[in-house]
């Protein structure tokens, strides 16, 4: 596996739907160089998403709604060997490229995503990313605001995201640790705090983990989806 990823080139694949306000922070930290190239997939937007990135000359394309549709179609475009998957409301750390090619280097790793920070000074915050950091590292179950990476050999062969309205990089994650390890870097990412902040970190936490068990058990992801739609909560 070395072989193949030293060296090799990472698509970065950003889905957006109204990321006016953070699209030109998350693209600023993609390190633009000849072996790093950047899509934008763009839901819908009705803001200047499309026009932003267009102005910081990386690829745009449109594809309908929907976190995992987005990213399987900005995988379909990608001419990288390495995919990784960013939120356009995170932002990557120093290195992230060379963090990534050492991952994946490591026997029996499949795939891998960073730590998370969150951007926001609140003590109930510490908290969660300590939770989130526990889960990720104990049970390889990182989710999407944490920069989920892995080849695109791997991505093809485990089918893509399951196009879900909700949970699809749950459900990648739980396909992935079928197969091999899931990498966790110890370097964060940093991701907005505004979905805690918007109903309350505790409302938030609570629903989240809500959401998790009804999937479990057996409840069907179009109507966990409206349950979130109810709360006004909103993933991109």
């Amino acid at each position: 596996m070395s072989e193949s990823i030293d060296g090799a080139k990472i698509s970065i694949i950003i889905p957006a739907i109204n990321e006016a306000g953070n699209i030109k922070k998350a693209i600023a930290t993609t390190q633009a160089n000849l072996n790093i190239e950047v899509i934008v997939v763009d839901g819908g937007s009705s803001d200047d998403t499309v026009a932003i990135a267009q102005s910081l000359n990386v690829k745009v394309i449109s594809s309908s709604p929907g976190r995992a549709v987005q990213m399987n179609a900005g995988a379909v475009a990608a001419s990288g060997e390495i995919l990784l998957f960013l939120h356009a409301d995170t932002r990557l750390p120093t290195g992230f490229d060379e963090m990534i090619c050492t991952a994946l280097q490591q026997s029996g790793t499949v795939a891998g995503a960073f730590k998370l920070r969150i951007d926001a000074s609140l003590l109930s915050l510490r908290w969660v990313e300590w939770g989130v950091n526990v889960r990720s590292h104990f049970y390889q179950m990182p989710y999407g605001d944490q920069a989920i990476f892995l080849t695109k050999e791997i991505f093809q062969q485990i089918g893509g995201f399951p196009e879900l309205p909700i949970m699809e990089d749950f459900e990648l994650m739980r396909r992935l640790k079928r197969i091999g390890r899931v990498v966790i870097i110890p370097t964060p990412v940093v991701t907005s705090a505004r979905r805690w902040l918007q109903k309350g970190v505790l409302k938030t936490t609570l629903l989240n983990q809500i959401v998790i068990i009804a999937y479990l058990l057996g409840v069907s992801p179009e109507r966990i989806c409206s349950w979130y739609r109810r709360e006004k909560f909103k993933r991109l």
